[in-house]
């Protein structure tokens, strides 16, 4: 089975990989950086949002050749990772949250246009990505099982909640959020999960959190703690992936929802 590994600030390699194959993949909107390495008899391919060096800020991930990467290489589900800011003061600092629902009402991409893989018309794939929830499930599962089998406890469901970067929010912002019922926001995500529903890979996210944002404590989390948490996730996020990977290869993989087309 071939998995998708998409990881963000703090982790931009994965173990073992020194043994990975790493290929430059072309796609019409643009090349990315590919490992492709084993890990528990999965083919993990495994991409850095940011790219080595932190070279990409969010508002410069490519979202759209990013997926598009997986698909040609023929991934059959993506589990991505990211770090976060809680907005629920009850989410401790440190922990893991594998997210169930999404909110990211711009549905934009950095450049100010509409996030979706359906850009010509008359495209005979075209059509509405129409779902109850954006995670896939049987992902979802497999990621909350790994987490289990590595010791790492994490909170089971909580809505993702993506903010435009590479700022930080205010408290009104943050407070708007809240009151949605946003558990935790990053700047990378919400695309991804998008354009790999309307592609039909089935995607999940893992979350871990470094700071409280903006305002849900009475003081601010220090930067200090912050980037102490950042460099913390790295082997948190490896751990998890190591058991969690394996176990997709016997898991019920399926894309949420459906795609109504038009032909």
């Amino acid at each position: 089975m071939r998995v998708g590994v998409i990881t963000g600030t703090g982790t931009y390699t994965l173990p073992g990989a020194g043994e990975a194959r790493t290929e430059n993949v072309v796609t019409r909107h643009g090349d990315v950086i590919v490992s492709r390495l084993d890990i528990g008899g999965v083919e993990a391919l495994h991409l850095s949002r940011h790219e080595e060096g932190h070279r990409r800020l969010s508002n410069q991930v490519a979202h759209l050749a990013n997926i598009a990467a997986l698909q040609q290489l023929g991934a059959e589900a993506v589990v991505a990772v990211t770090v976060c800011g809680a907005v629920d003061p009850d989410v401790p600092l440190g922990s893991l949250v594998v997210f169930d629902d999404l909110h990211f009402l711009a549905n934009r991409l950095a450049d100010g246009t509409l996030c979706t893989v359906y850009d010509e018309p008359g495209d005979p794939l075209r059509g509405h990505w129409i779902y109850e929830r954006p995670f896939a499930e049987g992902v979802r599962q497999a990621i909350l099982a790994g987490c289990r089998e590595a010791g790492v406890p994490a909170r089971d469901g909580g809505c993702y909640g993506h903010v435009d970067g590479p700022r930080f929010n205010t408290r009104a912002e943050i407070r708007s959020l809240a009151l949605a019922g946003v558990t935790a926001v990053s700047q990378t995500a919400g695309p991804e999960a998008v354009l790999s529903g309307e592609a039909e890979l089935p995607y999940a996210l893992l979350g871990y959190a470094t700071d409280y944002a903006n305002g849900v404590k009475d003081e601010a989390t220090p930067v200090e703690e912050l980037l102490r948490l950042i460099r913390a996730s790295g082997e948190v996020f490896a751990s998890v992936l190591a058991t969690a990977l394996p176990l997709l290869a016997g898991a019920d993989v399926a894309p949420p929802g459906v795609i109504y087309r038009f032909e």
